[in-house]
């Protein structure tokens, strides 16, 4: 592997062409975009395989298109959403002068995605006495997700306040016949959709911050290097 540093003929060290890329920020910036959107295409996929497998959601047969039973425009959407999030939780973070210090490792952020999945699959597996009751759990597991993982005000503000926008964009798809909830209880839908979105936004949201974070470190390491 070529070295990432090279001495210049007055003997300074010179970056290689890899850090360049990797410490510009504009570059950084896309990077991290890409992998926040594949991250959220590869749970929309998956987790929508959970729900149309147990009949919580239907969609038209003429827009079932992949082989997760999915309407081709939910990973794209929900890839689009995840990058956005993801890149919006540590600039949020830096506008505030709040740096999250949580638990700032990738075991961390995997036990992060693996409870939302957790929370994904109760709700479309797990049979409860009643929709309240459900509601009550799920919410219940979505806050305790937000304080093991992540604690912070902006953080529980952004989650709340993204989940209820995503929320009403499902009421208007589902209101317009885009696709429909087998059993809703509150508005065309079921009335544990706010929590399943406010653990996605803090999981994205982490995982956001944790990427952030390894690009802190690379610009920390140029500055040393020059």
């Amino acid at each position: 592997m070529a070295e990432a540093t090279r001495l210049s003929s007055n003997g300074t060290a010179q970056r290689g062409p890899y850090i360049s890329v990797i410490t510009n920020r504009t570059t950084n910036l896309l990077i991290r975009g890409a992998m926040l959107f594949g991250v959220g295409v590869f749970l929309a996929l998956v987790l929508n395989l959970l729900q149309v497998q147990r009949n919580v959601t239907l969609f038209p047969p003429d827009v079932i298109s992949s082989i997760f039973s999915s309407a081709w425009w939910v990973p794209p959407c929900c890839g689009t959403a995840s990058a956005l999030i993801g890149l919006l939780y540590p600039c949020i973070d830096r506008r505030l002068g709040e740096p999250h210090k949580l638990k700032r490792e990738w075991s961390s952020v995997m036990r992060c995605v693996a409870v939302f999945v957790g929370i994904n699959h109760a709700s479309a597996k797990v049979d409860f006495a009643n929709n309240v009751q459900l509601s009550l759990t799920l919410a219940a597991l979505s806050v305790g997700l937000w304080w093991t993982f992540d604690r912070s005000r902006s953080g529980f503000g952004l989650g709340v306040a993204i989940a209820l926008l995503a929320t009403l964009a499902t009421q208007v798809l589902v209101y317009n016949g885009v696709f429909q909830y087998t059993s809703p209880d509150f508005l065309y839908i079921r009335s544990w959709l706010p929590c399943i979105f406010f653990a996605g936004v803090i999981t994205m949201g982490n995982i956001g911050r944790q990427l952030a974070l390894y690009e802190c470190k690379v610009v920390q390491e140029k500055t040393h290097q020059d």
